[in-house]
């Protein structure tokens, strides 16, 4: 089905709880220090035992341990980050650890996560210790005051070494005192929390800018070969119409004439059959020239070629299509011929009776449905209900391939016993808006 995804609870800019910020602070200091003993080891390893072949492996799992690092801190980061962060990596071409390790080490991202291991394990997680250590320090300090009074037996303690508190009223006090200023020195790490995660997010995905402009040229260019395409099929349709076809009628008018001269045979039976051909060829030649492009949908539109299709099927076709204006080209050529395949498959394969085309532009999308009173199981795979597979021939897997061009969908629905629904989405800016 058809179902817009769903946006994200949060945005990368928002700033976590405070309890998540602290556990997000903390977690970074014992991954940290594994993280850097793991580097110190491999590097000081690998280093002495370079003139030995045990030392290239170690070196090797050197410049790659950002990649693990990287994945966990992936997920680490939705303590205080829902938006989830994509994994840059792409597939190896081929399978097996030569690919994959050739692969890997030919991505920048790779290279960026190792800068990214050496940067956590030398300098951000002893910033995190230390920020979140200042906190537990002077509010643990505080909050444990009658403890060590108690422990220490002498009716007195000494809190944060900066004075002397020698009552129990005094070692109370000061223990509310350490539960007040909990909440507000963990508020700070709020925003710690959230400028680390920033840095992560920076350092571990792919440049938007770069990815959204190839985005960008990427689809330019695909609506630039749709354009192209139609335009070629236009330019065959018109040299078929223009030339091959007048050549036809011409001679089938000549093949005519020469028939009313009543030539005496064999000559009259020869252009018989010559004035037949010729009159067959030229019903086939029609035929290919409207699969090609019909003139209807060039010269009126959408909604009177689907009712001309209508017209020409062999089985009763209601058509309740509203488009209120011309639509691009291409989405007009692409709906059209979705269309026709369909009522073809229906009149093929359905035993239908009846079709229904039914469909209306709204919100920028043009959505169409072709349904059927027929037996339905139309492409239903084996061992199935219902079919949302468009995949059953190569009729509709072209259909399915046009309209994904043009950013749409196709979804058929053909249970046993029918009906069967053919539906299809796709963006339908108006005719206007090419640039």
């Amino acid at each position: 089905m058809l179902t817009p995804s769903p946006s994200p609870p949060s945005s990368p800019g928002s700033t976590p709880t405070p309890l998540r910020a602290a556990l997000y602070l903390l977690t970074s200091v014992p991954l940290g220090v594994l993280t850097l003993v793991a580097l110190l080891l491999l590097a000081g390893a690998g280093s002495a035992l370079a003139v030995l072949v045990i030392g290239v492996p170690l070196l090797l799992t050197l410049v790659l341990s950002g990649i693990p690092l990287a994945a966990l801190e992936r997920r680490r980061l939705r303590l205080i980050d829902p938006v989830p962060l994509a994994d840059p990596h792409r597939e190896p071409p081929a399978p097996g650890l030569a690919s994959w390790l050739r692969t890997r080490l030919q991505e920048r991202c790779t290279w960026r996560e190792l800068a990214y291991a050496l940067l956590f394990a030398f300098v951000l997680w002893p910033l995190e210790a230390l920020a979140v250590g200042a906190v537990l320090l002077v509010c643990g300090g505080l909050i444990g005051t009658p403890v060590m009074m108690a422990v220490g037996g002498d009716g007195e303690a000494r809190v944060l070494k900066l004075w002397l508190a020698d009552s129990w009223p005094e070692a109370f006090a000061v223990l509310v005192a350490g539960v007040v200023l909990l909440p507000l020195l963990t508020w700070p790490l709020r925003f710690v929390a959230r400028g680390r995660a920033v840095l992560t997010r920076a350092l571990l995905s792919p440049p938007d800018s770069a990815l959204d402009s190839r985005i960008a040229e990427l689809d330019r260019s695909r609506m630039r070969l749709v354009d192209a395409f139609e335009a070629e099929r236009r330019r065959i349709e018109r040299d078929l119409h223009d030339g091959a076809q007048q050549r036809l009628v011409a001679l089938s008018m000549t093949l005519g004439l020469a028939r009313l001269e009543k030539p005496a045979e064999p000559l009259g039976g020869l252009l018989e059959r010559a004035h037949e051909e010729a009159s067959a060829a030229l019903v086939e030649i029609r035929e290919l020239i409207h699969g090609i492009h019909p003139h209807v949908l060039t010269d009126r539109g959408l909604v009177a070629a689907v009712e001309d299709l209508a017209d020409r099927s062999p089985i009763p076709v209601d058509v309740r299509l509203t488009v209120p204006d011309r639509l691009l080209e291409a989405v007009e050529t692409a709906v059209y011929f979705a269309v026709s395949e369909a009522l073809t498959n229906v009149a093929k394969h359905s035993g239908a009776t009846r079709v229904t085309v039914t469909g209306e532009a709204a919100h920028g999308r043009l959505t169409v449905a072709v349904e059927d009173d027929g037996h339905g199981g139309a492409v239903t795979a084996p061992g199935t209900d219902t079919d949302t597979d468009v995949g059953g021939g190569t009729g509709l897997q072209g259909v399915a391939d046009r309209l994904s061009v043009l950013g749409g969908a196709l979804l058929m629905s053909s249970p046993p016993g029918g009906p069967t629904v053919f539906r299809l989405e796709v963006p339908c800016p108006p005719a206007d808006s090419r640039t």
